[in-house]
């Protein structure tokens, strides 16, 4: 049993270090020679892939039904093949228009593809016991910008941008889609009233508090991944330093979740959750006293905060409400945080120009928020769940 989820791990873990490669990661290397070749502002690319994670993230709960209903493996299946379409059409863009039907196909195939339906594919297939499987393949992805924006690089100076997009999308046809199609199907029993209505779930107290917490958590996640190098020049880092803190922030998140996945799974995802909170912040404090030389903490901490939150996502609706509609949920939870993703960039931006360096005061005020909000989270709630769960296990 340990061997066959592990090779689910690996399948899962393998296509999501591809799936967010080929889209999340591929405007940071791309953007600059496309909008040049199609004469456009860079400006309008990045409007266009923000437009992108809006419609993933607004997909979510539908395709969180799906997933419920049918399991993952067809619907991340199904990403494959429409990745697969995006990219082709990006690389045989021409005008503004084309290139944004690219990206509306693009967003699509994240919304089927990416973290939130491979968590609920891992529900659908552990039920409660996904937790350790969610750890696993972020542990694969965490990776993604590390492998993804090399690979990119090197078809930008090789074969141009137009044919790395295609190469991309040929590997999601001959790679992504075989490990996909080799994942189980879903084991986890689901009651015909669930297949024949629309669950709902309203948004109660503790749900608005994870989604909450999530869309702030994310909205630094994304601002630092735009603007962290910047950011850290401004508190008097030279290039080159800045260079190597952005460089520490996956070998943060991949140690953080080897963390996860020993010591603290021992504890609630709400522990761990509630610790990943606090990094962020405490970086922020020791570049503001330091300067420019603590870039590399700050860039730790921030790292290793994120590569807990990641995980939490997945973990902390499944441990909270349980695997019942667990896909649903996390779709309803996380289109709010998608959306935010979307805009931090240009948002952050434009506060950096007023602010400077010192936006790090709202960057860690959201991840404080994010804290209180955990902190209100129904503890009792979380552990009664947990004792009902064993208790069925028992019997």
């Amino acid at each position: 049993m340990q061997a066959r989820r592990l090779g689910v791990v690996i399948a899962l873990g393998t296509a999501q270090t591809l799936a967010w490669a080929s889209s999340y990661y591929l405007p940071a290397i791309l953007a600059d020679p496309i909008a040049h070749d199609l004469g456009l502002s860079r400006n309008w690319f990045f409007a266009a892939f923000s437009a992108s994670l809006v419609i993933s993230g607004l997909l979510g709960p539908r395709i969180g039904r799906q997933i419920d209903r049918v399991g993952g493996r067809q619907v991340l299946c199904a990403s494959n093949l429409v990745l697969a379409v995006g990219l082709a059409l990006l690389g045989a863009s021409h005008s503004l228009w084309t290139m944004a039907l690219a990206w509306l196909l693009l967003g699509i195939g994240m919304g089927l593809g990416l973290y939130d339906a491979a968590f609920g594919a891992l529900g659908r297939i552990y039920g409660r016991d996904a937790r350790g499987a969610i750890t696993g393949i972020t542990l694969f992805a965490g990776f993604a910008s590390t492998i993804g924006w090399p690979l990119s690089s090197l078809g930008l100076e090789t074969i141009g941008w137009r044919d790395t997009c295609y190469a991309w999308a040929l590997a999601q046809l001959v790679i992504g889609l075989p490990l996909d199609l080799s994942l189980p199907r879903a084991t986890q029993p689901v009651a015909a009233d669930q297949l024949a209505t629309k669950p709902h779930i309203p948004f109660d107290r503790p749900m608005l508090l994870l989604s909450f917490a999530v869309a702030a958590a994310w909205t630094v996640t994304a601002a630092m991944a735009a603007h962290l190098p910047r950011i850290v020049e401004a508190f008097g880092a030279t290039p080159s330093q800045a260079i190597v803190a952005g460089m520490m922030i996956g070998p943060a998140q991949v140690a953080a979740r080897v963390l996860e996945a020993g010591f603290l799974a021992r504890f609630h995802p709400l522990a761990s959750a509630r610790l990943a909170c606090i990094t962020h912040p405490i970086g922020a404090c020791a570049i503001g006293l330091f300067g420019g030389g603590a870039a590399a903490a700050f860039a730790l901490l921030h790292g290793a905060g994120n590569g807990i939150l990641t995980i939490a996502r997945g973990t902390l609706p499944l441990a909270i409400f349980g695997p019942d509609n667990y896909a649903y949920r996390l779709g309803l939870l996380g289109a709010p945080s998608r959306i935010s993703q979307a805009l931090a960039p240009l948002a952050f931006g434009l506060l950096i120009d007023v602010l400077g360096p010192w936006v790090l005061i709202i960057t860690a005020g959201l991840s404080l928020s994010a804290l209180a909000a955990l902190l209100l989270l129904p503890a009792s709630r979380a552990a009664e769940n947990v004792s009902k769960a064993r208790a069925n296990e028992a019997a």
